[in-house]
């Protein structure tokens, strides 16, 4: 017997009650449509579920001051810091930054979907290889080569945020 036939059979309080039991995901807004909707509206199939995006919890880290500081801007700020430490401590901080960031970012991008993580965290990984490179000399090695690839990574991840969630929305 489908939902749809039970419904039937059922006074309006009880048909809502029945058809809640598919619709556990979902959130209503209160409102006059909402009084006066039928019970055959009330029936949604599992894979139709409504969703209500002002009333969702969002589970977006980026949101968060706490762990928006802790997860991307401490290391950031350990980045910019160490340009004038050793080159030997310079890498270790910034490879574990970059790990950290990277990290940070793969995990809000399975939390919540935020779109920029799904693109920036492969960045930041990426960004390694470059401080590896300068650190064993294989490319000269100056202060300014350091600064060019700090400035890159803090640009590049910032422009790798602006133009996707430009484009693509800021959760997808």
């Amino acid at each position: 017997m489908t939902v749809r036939a039970v419904v039937r059979g059922l006074n309006r309080n009880r048909a809502i009650a029945a058809c809640s039991a598919l619709m556990d995901q979902c959130h209503v807004r209160l409102s006059k449509q909402n009084a006066q909707a039928t019970s055959a509206q009330c029936c949604v199939a599992r894979s139709k579920i409504m969703r209500d995006r002002p009333f969702q919890v969002s589970h977006d880290w980026v949101g968060n001051t706490r762990t928006n500081i802790l997860a991307w801007w401490m290391p950031k700020v350990a980045i910019v810091v160490t340009l004038f430490a050793p080159v030997a401590v310079r890498v270790v901080v910034w490879i574990g930054a970059l790990l950290w960031i990277r990290t940070a970012c793969t995990l809000n991008a399975q939390r919540c979907g935020r779109t920029h993580c799904r693109y920036t965290g492969p960045f930041y990984l990426a960004m390694i290889v470059p401080a590896i490179l300068l650190a064993t000399g294989i490319f000269s090695a100056n202060f300014y080569s350091w600064l060019a690839l700090a400035v890159f990574i803090l640009i590049g991840g910032w422009s790798i945020w602006w133009a996707t969630e430009r484009a693509w929305g800021k959760f997808s």
